[in-house]
């Protein structure tokens, strides 16, 4: 077993699976960094986002991105896609919840 094998089968699947397909090591790490930002602001926005201003907005948004930058580095080796994932199908599904119940609310009143 050489030394790249065995770093692939200490990675968790979605940083393992950028690696092992993605041309070169460069664009696998920013394509890792893309899925985790994106995942971390959906489930942001599914769970804690309000209505802010545009300044706020972008400060949250600076702050998301460095969060982001350093998930990406615990990703290699820990579950952070696999928990971003499940902690959005989470939040997609009491989202769901809410609104079937506000809907069956303002259809009995």
């Amino acid at each position: 077993m050489d030394d790249q094998s065995f770093v692939y089968d200490s990675m968790y699947p979605v940083a393992r699976v950028l690696y092992q397909n993605l041309p070169n090591f460069e664009v696998a790490g920013y394509a890792l960094f893309a899925v985790i930002l994106l995942l971390s602001a959906l489930v942001y926005k599914l769970g804690f986002a309000k209505r802010l201003p545009l300044g706020k907005n972008i400060v949250i948004g600076l702050f998301l991105a460095a969060g982001s930058l350093g998930l990406t580095f615990l990703a290699f080796f820990l579950p952070v896609v696999e928990g971003l994932v499940i902690a959005a199908l989470i939040l997609i599904l009491y989202k769901i919840r809410l609104w079937r119940e506000k809907r069956e609310n303002a259809a009995s009143h």
